[in-house]
């Protein structure tokens, strides 16, 4: 299957520290990848790499035939690759509406506007006119999900969508999933559970110290070869 997004001996940089050896990374049309692995390992930083918050060699990274590496990321999102950003980044002096307005300014056609993301998310409707980060934490999540998804990306990058929320929340944010990805969305998720990131993933990658330490089917690893890749153990 070709690739609609592909990464190739990706290297990055923090100053003179190098957080990347040589990754290699693809997601294919309609996937879902989960990208997991211990903190300090890459994750974020190769979405950040995608897209064009950390810089890139041009030809490392492909979107859609295209070479994007070090693109700014305005371009990038005007490309169709968007991100949920890890700790969500909300605009504190907007509403709940406004910031997912912002999402829109991408000027990309395609199915997603406020009437589907408030029928997918019941409550940011309910509280559209609140100030964004007035909200809960999971509520929270859920605004910076659907900024993403008014951009209608392509891909949809996804940095820790449950950190530091309670089990329910985690469960209600992920049972969107499969209304996102049912047009053929293709989504890569970073992911510091383990059992999750199988679940609801077609492929994983496990990143250690900045290389790839395993990747494969989400469902063929056992929980000991998952351990020794994210540990090296």
């Amino acid at each position: 299957m070709t690739a609609l997004l592909s990464v190739h001996g990706l290297e990055a940089f923090y100053g003179d520290a190098q957080a990347l050896f040589g990754l290699d990374f693809s997601l294919s049309q309609g996937e879902v990848v989960a990208v997991i692995g211990a903190n300090g390992a890459g994750k974020s930083t190769l979405l950040k790499c995608l897209t064009g918050l950390v810089r890139a060699p041009r030809e490392a990274i492909r979107f859609g035939g295209e070479a994007i590496g070090g693109l700014p990321p305005g371009q990038i999102v005007r490309r169709g690759l968007a991100m949920v950003p890890e700790g969500r980044r909300l605009f504190p002096s907007l509403s709940v509406e406004e910031n997912l307005k912002i999402g829109g300014h991408a000027g990309r056609r395609g199915p997603w506007n406020l009437q589907r993301l408030y029928a997918l998310f019941p409550i940011l409707a309910e509280k559209r006119r609140s100030p964004a980060t007035a909200l809960s934490g999971g509520q929270q999540q859920m605004v910076a999900l659907g900024r993403a998804l008014m951009s209608n990306p392509q891909v949809l990058l996804c940095d820790e969508l449950s950190l530091g929320l309670a089990p329910v929340v985690i469960r209600e944010i992920y049972a969107a999933l499969p209304e996102i990805t049912r047009e053929g969305m293709t989504v890569a998720i970073v992911e510091q559970d383990v059992t999750v990131a199988q679940r609801v993933s077609h492929r994983v990658y496990c990143l250690q110290e900045g290389r790839v330490s395993l990747a494969g089917r989400s469902d063929a690893f056992t929980r000991e070869q998952i351990s020794q890749a994210y540990f090296g153990v």
